[in-house]
């Protein structure tokens, strides 16, 4: 059987993707991400939910504890282990009144056993054209542990990179 080029090539060109990116999108309402049929799921998010809602957004420290482990493992490089180095960090932040839903746009909360991932949309400067603008998904992971946080990752990179 002979190959017909043109037609090869004709078919690779059609399965190039073609660079044009869908936007990363929130969902509308995020509180509606939080429930689940397993009550335990639902908990461990509603956890985040708040963690995310009164401690990341409105900056109160002091009901930290109430999330945290003292010694919970923090994997992002730019800050330490334990909850004494999560308030050292953010204690340059003025606490801002507790809004009752989340302001943070969120795309995706997914719970499975002691663990919960908060997809978010990140929009970043295209490397190549600094004039543009694109979307991204960032995530948080969170494992948990009688009902706080014991450890947590993300997608940060070192600060400055």
């Amino acid at each position: 059987m002979r190959l017909n080029w043109n037609l090869a090539f004709g078919a690779a060109f059609l399965c190039v993707p073609v660079f044009a990116q869908t936007p990363v999108t929130a969902v509308p309402d995020p509180e509606a991400l939080v429930k689940d049929a397993d009550p335990k799921l639902e908990a461990n998010k509603r956890l985040i939910y708040n963690l995310f809602r009164e401690i990341l957004e409105a900056r109160h420290m002091e009901l930290a504890d109430k999330y945290l482990a003292p010694n919970f493992i923090q994997h992002n490089p730019n800050a330490a282990d334990g909850l004494d180095a999560l308030k050292k960090y953010f204690a340059n932040s003025k606490a801002q009144p507790i809004a009752p839903k989340l302001k943070r746009p969120i795309v995706a909360m997914i719970a499975e056993g002691d663990m919960v991932a908060v997809f978010t949309p990140s929009e970043r400067t295209d490397p190549k054209d600094k004039t543009k603008k694109y979307t991204t998904t960032g995530f948080d992971l969170y494992r948990i542990q009688n009902g706080r946080v014991v450890e947590h990752w993300d997608a940060a990179a070192k600060a400055g990179e």
